[in-house]
């Protein structure tokens, strides 16, 4: 537990790993205890709660400057994405117009006699005009670059050679960024909660995914993560460790044809993180699971990940899903309204070891 004061209605803010960073519990100056908060490594919408601070070397970040500017926000990509054709537009008419301005044709521009440069250029705007007109191709007729000068051929080489890379690179990732996978995940959902019930005679941990969309994920694969706080033997401490827990990877159970809601299922045996844990011990343990769904998205071929998180307060022992299929009109019919709905199934509040425990002593005997 991680303590703070209140002063008045003003909060501190008190964070601090402890214990797989599982409870925050303020005070007020005068008053009782506020609402004790629950700290996650994943929210349930599969965003990651952490922080990376303050990093000193953001060269790495220009290295790669493709993804850094697809993560960023829409509002600074849009930002981005404007300032570089208006930076491009500005920066050429000044060459333009200073150009121009060597060369006298702005003081010439009503001359029939005299040959321009760059025909009616006679002020900044009409440059800028030039330049835009240059660079997006657009070709009105009325502001050219002639054939008088050299420079300005080379300049009007040299802007649409930047033009085009910028087209490439702002282009590619406007689609990279509006196609991404992300939102392909919000139609992934998981039930609310895991439950702890016997299938098969054995002690098993179940819970729920579904696909909203009628297009399926290919080559869908689930895993999950026990993240856990524990100390060593030597005594140390070793916060958020990452554990695995069996889906079926061995027999290729963690690869779905996620066609209607499936129930994931982790046997609890011998190799299992929960193989010690009964219905009591389950209520003092702090600890987060971890779901990870990944496949393909069928429309365009990208990888697509969703997650969520279950802590042992939405793990409910003794409890069992619903059927949300049914048959109808000679196809299967989903139901998700009873997508998360469960029902208490009679489940010893044993664990899993006690139960073998139980079972070998029987035989003894």
């Amino acid at each position: 537990m991680v303590y703070c004061i209140l002063e008045s209605e003003s909060i501190l803010t008190c964070s601090k790993i402890l214990h797989a960073a599982q409870h925050v519990c303020c005070y007020e100056l005068f008053g009782g205890p506020v609402e004790e908060r629950r700290q996650r490594y994943v929210t349930k919408d599969g965003k990651c709660q952490v922080n990376l601070g303050p990093i000193e070397d953001k060269s790495r970040f220009l290295s790669d400057i493709f993804t850094t500017l697809v993560d960023l926000k829409y509002r600074w990509f849009l930002f981005v994405f404007t300032m570089c054709y208006i930076v491009t537009w500005v920066a050429f008419a000044e060459i333009y117009f200073l150009d121009a301005w060597l060369r006298d044709d702005v003081a010439h521009v009503h001359d029939p006699q005299w040959q321009p440069c760059f025909e009616n250029v006679d002020s900044f705007i009409s440059a800028l005009l030039l330049s835009v007109e240059s660079q997006r191709t657009i070709g009105y007729g009325s502001r050219l670059v002639t054939a008088n000068c050299m420079e300005g051929v080379v300049l009007l080489m040299a802007q649409s050679i930047i033009g085009s890379i910028i087209d490439a690179l702002m282009v590619g990732c406007m689609f990279v960024k509006i196609s991404r996978p992300q939102k392909r995940a919000q139609t992934l959902i998981f039930s609310k909660h895991c439950v702890i019930s016997e299938r098969d005679e054995k002690l098993c941990l179940l819970f729920r995914i579904g696909d909203l969309r009628a297009s399926h994920m290919v080559d869908a694969k689930i895993r999950a993560k026990l993240i856990k706080s524990r100390q060593t033997k030597e005594g140390e401490f070793i916060p958020l460790e990452q554990s695995e827990i069996n889906l079926g990877y061995d027999t290729g159970g963690d690869r779905l044809l996620l066609v209607e809601p499936q129930t994931i299922t982790h046997v609890i045996n011998e190799s299992s993180p929960f193989w010690e844990i009964g219905a009591e011990r389950l209520t003092r343990e702090r600890f987060e699971i971890i779901i990870i769904l990944e496949g393909i998205v069928e429309a365009s071929g990208m990888t697509c990940q969703a997650r969520t998180s279950y802590t042992e307060e939405e793990i409910l022992w003794g409890h069992r899903f619903e059927s949300c299929m049914s048959l109808e009109k000679g196809s299967y019919r989903v139901d998700h309204s009873v997508f998360d709905k469960t029902f208490p199934v009679h489940t010893l509040t044993l664990s899993a070891k006690e139960k073998s425990d139980e079972k070998e002593d029987e035989v003894l005997f």
